[in-house]
């Protein structure tokens, strides 16, 4: 939320069989106290309880005390923990409807519930996720730093993104190149400096192979791409360090030592981040010219409608999204 304009964030529904639904409404019980988290979903009345129906962003935080805004939105009746297809329609309007909103300045920014990638899939969904889907629905505005969109994980101290996401092990080091490190760092310095308000970012480089590769003796990736990019991005201003060996990168000693660990795949920035804080990490998308943040955790089928989820993550990333939102007002 843009605290100096009073816009609310907006939540989708993510998929209504896992656990959205009830992380959203104890999100809710949570910070209904706070007019300043003011936010609203986009979903389907139904899968939520004391909620109040509103038909315009502008209404959330005059109901937010009393009830969970909601923006109506027809959904095909789903069972908990049993993923359908046909809530795929409702869980792609429920998105493209927020991201709208933050485009035309209606949201302060988007908080995402989490989707199951192979429910959309077998309807007919095009884009490989959740991520790219978001990309794809902000071409035509400009973001305020270089175009991502890249992950950004965060744990308590710890920040970690990711040259590489989704990408199977064994084609990792061949999706390693020099440009796409520079352009990741540029990406990781900027959004530091704009939506984090680090004046100097510190950024940490972790190694592809085991010890940064030890002097060549157990990989060259660190000494022909990764410690080049390193070196042209120091010329460039980027306080950011060679490759350092990734086992000895996350302890909290070394967390001291920088802002960000730029990693160079997906578990070995998830893996820390998730031992650090399991419930509460939150993934943050950068290089977007919208806000979005997201829970650091998925559908969770297997305990929809038990009412144990617990809304740790949702919560975290509601208020990294206010803060974000708000640094971006911030005059530069």
């Amino acid at each position: 939320m843009n605290t100096s304009t009073g816009l609310p964030l907006a939540l989708t529904m993510g998929d209504p069989a896992g656990v959205g639904p009830e992380i959203t409404q104890k999100a809710w019980q949570a910070l209904r106290g706070q007019r300043e988290t003011a936010f609203f979903v986009i979903g389907d009345p139904r899968f939520y309880r004391s909620v109040r129906a509103i038909e315009h962003p502008c209404e959330a935080a005059h109901v937010f005390a009393n009830a969970l805004p909601i923006l109506p939105l027809e959904c095909a009746s789903i069972e908990h923990g049993e993923p359908n297809e046909k809530a795929a329609p409702a869980i792609i309007k429920s998105i493209e409807q927020a991201v709208a909103f933050a485009i035309e300045n209606t949201a302060a920014a988007i908080v995402t519930n989490p989707i199951a990638k192979d429910v959309l899939y077998r309807a007919g969904f095009k884009h490989p996720g959740h991520t790219e889907f978001l990309n794809s629905l902000t071409e035509g505005s400009v973001a305020p730093y270089t175009r991502g969109p890249m992950m950004m994980l965060s744990a308590k101290d710890l920040r970690v993104a990711l040259v590489t996401i989704h990408s199977p092990l064994k084609d990792i080091a061949d999706a390693i190149t020099k440009d796409k490190i520079v352009k990741a760092a540029t990406l990781l310095d900027e959004s530091l400096r704009i939506d984090f308000g680090i004046k100097s970012p510190r950024l940490a480089m972790a190694g592809l192979n085991p010890h940064a590769g030890e002097n060549g003796s157990i990989g060259m990736e660190e000494i022909d791409i990764l410690n080049p990019a390193a070196e042209y991005l120091r010329t460039r201003g980027i306080n950011i360090t060679d490759a350092q060996s990734a086992d000895t990168l996350f302890h909290e000693e070394a967390r001291a030592n920088y802002d960000a660990a730029l990693c160079m795949y997906h578990d070995q920035g998830l893996i820390p981040v998730k031992t650090l804080d399991f419930h509460g990490g939150v993934n943050t998308t950068l290089g977007l010219p919208i806000v979005r943040t997201s829970p650091d955790h998925g559908t969770a089928f297997d305990i929809a409608g038990k009412g144990i989820a617990r809304p740790d993550s949702l919560i975290a990333a509601i208020h990294m999204a206010r803060q974000i939102s708000h640094q971006r007002s911030m005059p530069r």
